[in-house]
């Protein structure tokens, strides 16, 4: 019998304005998912997966330090505990991006991963760190992931995580690929312009190369008073053969749901064998070179 697990993606618009207090606007961001996770539970979905910076605006548009108003703990925070309530109360396995806090002032882009009974897993933190212009200035809020490429065994797949800008690196792609990963989410907050032609090109590469899911999740809509481009949306799942087999809008918000037969995996390894023929011992250069 196949092994298929049913995914979702969520894709959002920015629920109110940038100018409201902040935890106005987190409350009614979490308030918003919390019902499109209702929505994703009626329609079966086994594995969810937010957004980047999920409770919040991109706020890496600006440098202000208000922003630092949105980091919590993880798993201590509220966020991660009232994610555990859920994920337990739906039986459903949710990847939730959060703005971490390690200590004060230092902060991380992270991705809790929660089992379907509620037990809080593990996190990821983002590895590789933007600053560029126009309006992705993120090294001003978070410092460079530490915890490595961790896949996590959930009550329906193995799980990697793998966060917006990091997809551009097929390294970590990889790296998730030979710990075991399944199923790889990208969480992205990703906007229309220089790098929007990539968007549906670099995942199912990673795919294809490393033979496992991937989800890619983007934000919706423009964000005042930046706007530094539109969040394009069109979240999707690719298969193991890097084909697109669901994907959203690229102007709503929008609950991506997709049957993934996780047998293709090994169907794709026994004809494409990547990881057999790859010459790590050849590769030494490639962490040598520009240190």
């Amino acid at each position: 019998m196949s092994r298929i697990v049913k995914g979702g993606l969520i894709q959002a618009t920015l629920s109110m304005s940038t100018e409201q207090p902040i935890e106005k606007i987190k409350q009614s961001m979490i308030e918003k998912h919390l019902k499109m996770i209702d929505d994703a539970a009626k329609k079966g979905v086994q594995v969810l997966c937010l957004q980047e910076l999920f409770y919040g605006p991109y706020f890496c548009a600006e440098q202000k330090t208000k922003w630092y108003g949105l980091v919590e703990k993880v798993p201590d925070g509220p966020t991660t505990k009232l994610m555990q309530e859920t994920a337990k109360k739906l039986g459903m396995v949710i990847i939730v991006p959060v703005y971490e806090e390690e200590i004060t002032g230092v902060y991380y882009n992270t991705a809790a991963v929660i089992d379907a009974d509620g037990k809080y897993l593990g996190k990821y933190r983002k590895h590789h760190i933007p600053h560029c212009d126009p309006g992705f200035w993120e090294k001003f809020y978070f410092k460079p992931g530490n915890l490595g490429f961790p896949v996590f065994k959930t009550a329906f797949a193995d799980i990697g995580v793998y966060i917006c800008y990091d997809r551009h690196f097929p390294e970590g792609a990889r790296a998730l690929g030979l710990n075991g990963a399944e199923i790889v989410f990208n969480p992205s907050a990703t906007v229309a312009g220089l790098s929007e032609y990539l968007w549906e090109l670099e995942q199912p590469a990673h795919a294809v190369a490393n033979g496992y899911f991937v989800g890619a999740i983007n934000r919706v809509g423009k964000e005042a008073p930046w706007n530094i481009g539109e969040f394009y949306g069109k979240s999707y799942f690719c298969n193991p053969r890097g084909k697109i087999i669901a994907q959203a809008s690229r102007d709503k918000d929008e609950l991506v749901v997709a049957d993934l037969n996780l047998d293709e995996i090994q169907e794709v390894r026994n004809v494409w064998q990547f990881f057999r023929d790859r010459r790590p011992e050849a590769y030494g250069e490639l962490t040598a070179i520009g240190k």
